[in-house]
């Protein structure tokens, strides 16, 4: 099948790859002629395990190409796939501007049936909107073409993307349109060949989806980094609690773990969306408000516990830090609580030596021409003369570090963990002082 992905950021890149992998021929458009000018180049814009290596194997087998010319992107596909970026506006809701403009652009440009697919995370009611546009585009050229849109909203993690798309656990397609449905179905039929997870719903309810996981796995977050906070107090530990909780099947035991709080460009976008839309519907999402509070809380909890430890005036503090990205097997550093963390740092005076595998760039980019940040090849050049080691990302090369190595080189052998890498009992017979979240009981 020939398919249109408007737009080669991180979901639009996945999902034309991992449609290409399964035969389909696929144009990627950008307006963006660097990021096309990079992939043409066998590079990679983003960082996503088994991306880089697929995308070249869909481009030599000629499946996937990518393009900046409209006109031969919207001619090119039935299925035209829109995946471009929805940022926040200052109220908190997405900027639909980039959306709307690829909808015009169908419209200014099509001939034929096309199905159009919101991929990207949009309010509840966008579909309309995007059919209003075309619409608009049709009636300006006086030309009727029918049309569909459906809602196909993604839930890929980043950092395991790839396989989330290889190996789905659902699939939700919000849809009218018999025809689309059946083209819908077609598309994502080789992905289902063991069990069929495609959920057909209507638009709006699909668009709705996408927002209530993510504002559900935010809130399972926030729950847990207040009972964290709690444990501290009460002398439990919050690990131990986690594992007496998650084994009842009815809790479960994935989004449960305390931590320094969720980043990245879903889960803070997502939730402010969905209070932003409550409150234009006259709704006040009580539960999600606090989950949001929660968390830009929980992102000054690790600064708290340095303060408590070295003192709040950090003047003459050097301290190691491992974890920049707001999550393990990516760069993103947007909305990353390591970006709080150091900003809070410097301002009480200390400097920084930090290190995370892939991140660094993004992270020079981000704090260009801070003097007091510098940035490790690896995780034992920031240690000599730090007074701690703070960890905020929990990538796994940091899960079993030379405990000797770290006490030796540390000005002080203190650990503050922002992810509960490590035994509090284990640290202790290693002669190193450990904080942890939630650890009281065992620290």
């Amino acid at each position: 099948m020939k398919i249109t992905m408007i737009g080669t950021g991180y979901v639009g890149l996945v999902t034309g790859a991992c449609l290409a992998e399964m035969g389909n021929h696929v144009m990627g458009l950008d307006v963006d002629a660097e990021k096309i000018r990079i992939l043409e180049n066998g590079g990679m814009p983003i960082h996503e395990p088994g991306l880089l290596e697929m995308v070249a194997r869909n481009r030599a087998a000629g499946r996937l190409q990518f393009t900046t010319d409209v006109v031969a992107a919207v001619n090119h596909g039935t299925l035209q796939f829109i995946g471009v970026g929805t940022p926040p506006d200052e109220d908190g809701s997405p900027d639909l501007k980039y959306v709307l403009a690829a909808a015009r652009n169908i419209g200014r440009h099509m001939t034929d049936y096309k199905v159009v697919v919101d991929k990207s995370t949009v309010p509840v009611g966008t579909a309309d909107k995007v059919r209003a546009a075309i619409a608009e585009e049709l009636a300006a050229r006086d030309v009727k073409v029918d049309y569909a849109v459906v809602s196909n909203p993604e839930f890929l993690k980043e950092g395991a993307a790839v396989d989330d798309f290889m190996r789905p656990d659902r699939i939700v397609v919000g849809a009218d349109d018999e025809r689309a449905i059946l083209l819908m179905r077609a598309v994502y039929s080789p992905f289902l060949r063991n069990h069929d997870r495609l959920h057909v719903m209507d638009v709006r309810s699909a668009e709705f989806t996408k927002y209530a996981a993510n504002a559900m796995l935010a809130t399972r977050i926030s729950f847990m980094n207040e009972l964290a906070l709690l444990a501290e107090r009460v002398g439990a530990d919050i690990e131990l609690v986690r594992r007496g909780i998650g084994s009842d099947p009815r809790i479960g035991y994935h989004f449960l773990y305390a931590g320094a709080g969720y980043g990245g460009s879903c889960f803070p976008k997502d939730v402010k969306a969905l209070i932003r839309t409550a409150s234009q519907a006259g709704v006040e999402l009580q539960v999600l408000q606090a989950v949001e509070a929660a968390n830009d809380r929980q992102k000054h909890v690790l600064v708290d516990k340095v303060v408590a430890r070295f003192g709040a005036d950090l003047t003459g503090c050097q301290f190691a830090l491992w974890g920049l990205a707001f999550k393990p097997n990516t760069d993103d550093m947007r909305e990353a609580p390591s970006r709080v963390v150091i900003a809070e740092l410097l301002r009480r005076g200390a400097t920084i030596r930090a290190y995370d595998p892939v991140a660094v760039p993004e992270a020079r980019r981000l704090f260009e021409g801070e003097p007091r940040i510098a940035f490790g090849r690896g995780q034992a050049d920031t240690l000599d003369g730090s007074d701690a080691l703070l960890i905020v990302t929990e990538w796994k090369e940091f899960k079993s570090p030379d405990f000797e190595l770290l006490r030796a080189k540390l000005r002080s052998p203190v650990i503050i963990d922002g992810r509960n890498l490590y035994e509090p009992a284990l640290m202790q017979a290693q002669g190193l002082e450990y904080i942890g979240i939630g650890r009281s009981a065992r620290a």
